[in-house]
């Protein structure tokens, strides 16, 4: 595995600097322990302004420091420069910026990490944390059950009472006999004939020889359609 660092780093020059002539880094970076320490040392020639022909000489020791996490195997780290570049910046500072490149690092397996948890006995907490919000999360469980078994209880009562109520408040489906009157009745029989398109109560009239006054005891004759069911009595 490999990872870049950024080091970043601006230096104060005690004269002018309007071009950099030549320059070098090297450093010493070295693991210790777990961090990786060392220098940078840049060094190289610079001229003061344009028209100078001599140049003057810069040296400067820039200190580096890291700390690596303990989630590493550091035994085979590899440590160097894979960038640099730099920048004059108002005419007397020169702006660093190196790229450090820490090369071979390997992650702990994962069952070293657990034993580490567990030494420290947190993986008991940890634990004991879950088994407690398990119980809690089950006895909420049975709490909403029994609420759910109350609330299906109500339900089923209340469908139960407003099937009733529908029933009360359904109207009674009649009959196209209901309205006749039993002591007017002189007719031993019945028949039922429904209007096609071509009837009129003359035609229908005459077709079962009936007076229109006996059929209008019956039917209301007033407004007739086709499909409508007119009760025919027969004596």
């Amino acid at each position: 595995m490999k990872k870049i660092v950024p080091f970043r780093k601006e230096i104060s020059f005690k004269t002018n600097v309007s071009e950099i002539t030549s320059i070098s880094l090297e450093h010493d970076l070295h693991l210790e322990e777990s961090e990786i320490r060392g220098n940078f040392t840049l060094s190289g020639e610079y001229k003061m302004n344009d028209t100078s022909v001599n140049v003057e000489g810069f040296h400067y020791d820039l200190p580096f420091q890291i700390a690596l996490d303990e989630k590493y195997i550091l035994d085979s780290v590899v440590c160097d420069i894979d960038d640099f570049y730099y920048e004059i910046v108002n005419d007397n500072i020169l702006s660093i910026s190196i790229d450090v490149l820490i090369d071979k690092l390997e992650e702990k397996p994962l069952m070293e990490t657990r034993e580490c948890i567990e030494s420290d006995d947190v993986l008991p907490t940890v634990e004991k944390e879950s088994t407690e919000r398990l119980e809690k999360e089950e006895s909420v469980e049975e709490v909403f059950e029994e609420k759910r078994e109350i609330q299906t209880e109500r339900d089923r009562k209340m469908d139960i009472q407003g099937a009733l109520s529908v029933e009360s408040t359904v109207p009674e489906v009649k009959s196209i006999f209901d309205s006749f009157d039993d002591k007017m009745e002189n007719y031993a029989s019945y028949k039922v004939y429904i209007v096609r398109e071509e009837d009129t109560i003359e035609s229908i009239l005459v077709k079962y020889t009936i007076a229109r006054e006996e059929l209008e005891k019956y039917n209301n004759l007033k407004e007739i359609k086709i499909g409508d069911k007119l009760i025919i009595p027969s004596k």
